[in-house]
């Protein structure tokens, strides 16, 4: 084969003329090495990282990372390790398999931590097959889509992170040196975080107490200002940016810095006690506080975003469903269609496919959870939905690289939980029913976006899509494995919808369905509904609705931190007067980011293991309290200035 052109040509950005034709990085008429045993051990080891490390995250920040850019350049960084350079196919498939993994978790972690806070007993195969049926049924619903999407829509669907991944792909050798940078920050933030995780060498939480202003504000005003130390917190304020961030922390601030002190001075005057609290509000602390009532406000904006989300988007849903019958139509053949670069899995393969899911749905409901009736309208409810919003899922992640799964799984929770009761099937029961159904159709969607994603990089370079399509199952089986284990080993050792694993999404899942199948009210829809008016205010105002109602629910520590690693970002690019050298910088400072968001989540999961084993408290290592806050609060400011060094490096590293 001859040289591959180091970039894409100007056809990959613009919609085609005319007779006009695309033609990819990789002809159809060349076929290199695509799926090798290199190419597939290294997705699989991908997917094994990075679905440990997205299910750390997402449960701690309620934020999931994107894992196609650092699997790309760490797979091109890694062909430096063979005598024969992988092939650009090759890296291809590692991205595709790898990249399952965070769509995966994004879809478990939305319902499956729900059960565990309703206090159901979850099993290893609860969580597996939910997270397996629902992936295969994202990739099955997608692949008669993909000649509409990709092809016909080419050009009017931008997929920006697909763009993104395949410049690096193409670029090769500078996403070599990049890969370095990778793997030097996450060794760097596996270390810090698990000297204080596992160790304890310094506090995580820096509550200022050693300074006595933070003392001094909780136990005047009933006022919190604190930051988490974790370096994969910080590195997520990087990515998220200065305005997100801020938009985040003001969240926090409303609940921890005006709610909490408001509810503490009228508690002064009551002297019952308000449920769901246990004791009067007078005898609580910030914590008690915001647990109790602040943080139900928290839940309710979550859940109002995502209700005006689905609202905005039922027209964008209408055309999408009317688009994707006719996507189907026209991709069922083609003049092109035994070319290598438009080669599918057959519509045979893929009917049989969701029949097979379909089948595997029935016996899980019918002998694991429920009656064959609940069972049979489990499966219609999970095939159904799932086929109506793949297509507005895979449209979202074309034209912004948002896919809007939290609206779209909370309607699926409220329709399946309003069908259950009518059929007479609530409590414990229909809840567990409801939860597993709404995680089928959350993985179904999160993994149809995030594959959509993948056929574009290998529409742009030249793949084989049906190679793409057979491995990615493989990817979404190993995930879903790993993310099972890695669910069940951090709900062993933390405890869901805690402040140490908040799990927002989960917890607004729950609350929502608790209200509306439980045996009692189970939400305080007063305090609750004071956050969806918040959320509507907001949207009113222009406001991103959902990251401020994400920041109203999460402790305040998380977001400070988000804040911290936010305003790097903002000084990263202010370092320099130079448009390009500035941009070159925060460039290096997201691969920096992303190395600390890897290597920390990784060593919370080697903790979370410690924690469960009890070695944890054999290794920590104790001392003042206050001398642990003031190394914290060095640690965390050494941490933040390597950071803003290492991505200003980059004139010198040329």
């Amino acid at each position: 084969m001859a040289d591959a052109p180091t970039k894409l040509s100007p056809e990959a950005y613009r919609e085609l003329k005319d007779g006009e034709t695309y033609h990819p990085i990789v002809p159809s008429t060349e076929s290199p090495l695509e799926v090798t045993v290199r190419a597939v051990v290294i997705g699989l080891v991908m997917a094994v990282i990075f679905s440990f490390a997205s299910a750390y995250l997402a449960l701690k920040t309620g934020q999931g990372m994107e894992a196609a850019i650092p699997i790309a350049i760490l797979a091109i960084g890694m062909a430096n390790l063979f005598a024969r350079k992988s092939t650009i196919l090759e890296n291809v498939i590692i991205q595709s398999i790898g990249a399952a993994s965070s769509a995966v978790v994004a879809g478990a972690v939305f319902t499956i931590p729900a059960l565990y806070m309703l206090d159901m007993e979850v099993s290893f195969w609860h969580i597996f097959l939910t997270a397996l049926l629902g992936g295969c049924l994202g990739v099955l619903f997608l692949i008669p889509l993909r000649y509409y999407l990709m092809v016909k829509e080419h050009g009017k669907l931008r997929f920006p992170e697909a763009m993104a991944t395949t410049e690096i792909l193409v670029a090769g050798e500078s996403a070599g040196k990049q890969a370095k940078v990778l793997v030097w920050s996450a060794l760097v933030a596996f270390i810090y975080d698990f000297c204080i995780l596992a160790f304890g060498l310094w506090r995580e939480v820096v509550n200022f107490h050693a300074v006595y202003v933070g003392r001094w504000l909780e136990n005047r005003f009933a006022m919190a200002v604190r930051i988490d130390g974790l370096s994969a917190i910080v590195g997520l304020g990087y990515i998220v940016g200065i305005k997100y961030a801020s938009i985040i922390c003001a969240g926090s601030f409303l609940s921890f810095l005006v709610f909490i002190p408001f509810i503490r001075f009228v508690g002064h005057y009551l002297t019952g006690v308000i449920p769901p609290g246990t004791v009067p509000i007078a005898s609580m602390g910030v914590d008690d506080i915001f647990v109790n009532y602040v943080r139900l406000i928290g839940i309710g904006g979550i859940a109002g975003a995502g209700i005006m989300s689905i609202i905005r988007s039922l027209p964008s849903i209408g055309q999408s469903f009317v688009l994707g019958i006719r996507g189907i139509a026209e991709g069922r053949g083609g003049e092109h269609e035994e070319e290598r670069t438009e080669r599918n899995l057959g519509m045979r393969d893929v009917m049989l496919g969701i029949v097979a899911c379909g089948i595997c749905l029935w016996i899980f409901f019918r002998t694991g959870l429920s009656g064959s009736m609940v069972g049979v309208i489990g499966v219609l409810l999970a095939l159904g939905i799932s086929f109506i919003f793949t297509m507005t899922a895979a449209r979202a992640i074309g034209l912004i690289g948002t896919n809007p799964v939290s609206g779209m799984t909370l309607v699926t929770l409220i329709i399946t939980s309003v069908i259950l009761t009518k059929i007479g099937f609530s409590g414990n029961p229909g809840m567990f029913v409801a939860l597993i159904i709404g995680g089928v159709v959350c993985t179904s969607l999160a993994v149809a976006g995030a594959f959509s994603t993948d056929l574009k990089i290998g529409y742009w370079i030249g793949s084989t899509p049906r190679n793409q399509q057979v491995y990615k199952f493989l990817g979404i089986v190993v995930s879903a494995a790993v993310c099972g284990f890695a669910m069940m080993l951090l709900a062993k050792a933390y405890t869901f919808g805690s402040l140490e694993m908040p799990a927002p999404q989960a917890s607004a899942m729950r609350e929502i369905i608790h209200g509306l199948m439980g045996a009692e009210a189970g939400v305080q829809w007063i305090i609750f509904s004071f956050g969806v008016i918040i959320s509507v205010i907001l949207a009113m105002s222009g406001v991103p609705a959902l990251a401020f109602a994400l920041g109203m629910y999460l402790p305040i520590q998380l977001n400070t931190a988000v804040l911290l690693g936010g305003f790097i970002a903002y000084l990263v690019g202010r370092s320099t007067k130079d448009a390009d050298l500035a941009r070159e910088r925060k460039e290096k400072g997201v691969l920096i980011a992303s190395g600390y968001i890897a290597g920390g989540s990784i060593a919370g999961v080697f903790a979370a293991v410690f924690a469960v084993l009890r070695w944890d408290d054999i290794m920590r290592v104790s001392y003042s309290e206050s001398w642990m806050e003031i190394v914290a609060i060095v640690m965390l400011a050494l941490l933040s200035v390597f950071m803003y060094r290492y991505a200003k490096r980059v004139r010198s590293e040329g």
